[in-house]
């Protein structure tokens, strides 16, 4: 039996330039108006939080989604306040 050559996928291309990240985006801005978008942030996922135990949220994959930007911005938050330390 004559074997197939096993078909290679294509590698990924890779750009010089890279995407605007949400990160990137939160490190663009203020520590206060992160803090103002992470409080916003924080009462939505409370809300959410009730809505799911009560069966009646609708989309699901906010919760998920909101819970990382959460973390996003305490991670910006975090090393805006190091940063601030080292040059200070």
């Amino acid at each position: 039996m004559a074997k197939k050559a096993a078909a290679k996928k294509p590698a990924k291309k890779t750009t010089a330039a890279k995407a605007s990240s949400k990160g990137d985006d939160f490190r663009a801005k203020t520590p206060d108006e992160l803090n103002t978008q992470l409080t916003g942030m924080k009462k939505e996922q409370f809300n959410l939080r009730f809505q799911r135990a009560n069966g009646q949220v609708d989309n699901t994959g906010r919760i998920r989604t909101l819970r990382r930007d959460i973390a996003r911005i305490e991670t910006v938050l975090t090393e805006q306040r190091r940063a601030a330390q080292a040059k200070g």
